[in-house]
């Protein structure tokens, strides 16, 4: 399915939550709720300036509203939410 936002929105896609600590620990599930502000932008509203396709950038922690399409689900977000591209 494909979905284009419009305006000033951009469709978000949330990075993986890490479940694994730097020095090697595993943490469970139910131990972390909270999702990852950081994600991949798949696609761009036609008034977006300064992102594109593929940029990974954060977010504001409770910004936006999911939608799932083809069984996924991704973030849409106003463009003014997104803090900035991670490089």
């Amino acid at each position: 399915m494909k979905f284009q936002p419009l305006g000033k929105r951009v469709l978000i896609e949330r990075e993986e939550e890490t479940k694994k600590t730097a020095s090697g620990i595993i943490i469970p599930d139910n131990a972390s709720k909270e999702k990852p502000s950081t994600g991949k932008i798949v696609a761009v509203g036609s008034e977006c300036e300064g992102v594109k396709n593929g940029d990974t950038v954060a977010f504001a922690k409770y910004a936006g509203s999911e939608i799932s399409l083809d069984d996924k689900k991704y973030l849409i977000l106003n463009l003014e939410d997104v803090l900035g591209i991670i490089k």
